[in-house]
């Protein structure tokens, strides 16, 4: 009998390790997700800034989102001044820069910092979202992918880390005291 314990604790280990190498693969994958979409975020914002420094009109031929230089040109188009999609940007380039650095280092404080301002983005892009449905009365369809991209990196971002470890609250002691007599 006794031989047996320390093989099913061998199993057990080995089952734990599969368990973690796979969680390791995942979160890999998830950051991976995070760099792709990065990327086509700094693509989308550089397209936008390029078109409000060269103030040229944006191509936007999509029958029911048809509004892209109504938002472009209007006053919520600037945040100090500065362009939003120089914003998204910096943004975006921040976002590839620490998912790229996670990829190399592996490390959960990374993880958690993409947590943390892929929710500064989504909270952003829902608000720019709703001044252009309620105030400006006008879609970007540029403005909308950058929200569909904030959002997806949120998404993955919410699945590279958990928020809550699954501890027991109120784990048995390893040693008990013998019986009062």
């Amino acid at each position: 009998m006794q031989t047996c314990l320390p093989l099913q604790s061998t199993r057990l280990l080995l089952a734990q390790g599969r368990s973690s190498e796979y969680s390791s693969r995942m979160k890999r994958i998830g950051v991976v997700f995070i760099l792709v979409f990065a990327f086509l975020g700094i693509a989308n914002s550089a397209y936008l800034a390029e078109h409000e420094a060269n103030d040229t009109p944006l191509i936007c031929n999509i029958q029911s989102l048809s509004g892209c230089n109504i938002v472009a040109e209007s006053q919520y188009s600037r945040l100090f001044g500065i362009p939003l999609a120089q914003y998204g940007v910096l943004f975006y380039s921040i976002l590839f820069v620490l998912s790229a650095l996670e990829l190399a280092i592996f490390n959960r404080l990374l993880r958690r910092i993409l947590q943390g301002v892929s929710l500064v983005g989504i909270i952003a892009s829902l608000y720019f979202t709703f001044i252009q449905a309620f105030i400006i009365g006008a879609f970007c369809i540029y403005c909308l992918a950058s929200a569909i991209i904030a959002l997806s990196i949120f998404i993955c971002a919410s699945f590279i880390e958990p928020i809550r470890n699954n501890v027991k609250k109120n784990p048995q002691p390893h040693l008990s005291m013998p019986p009062a007599l």
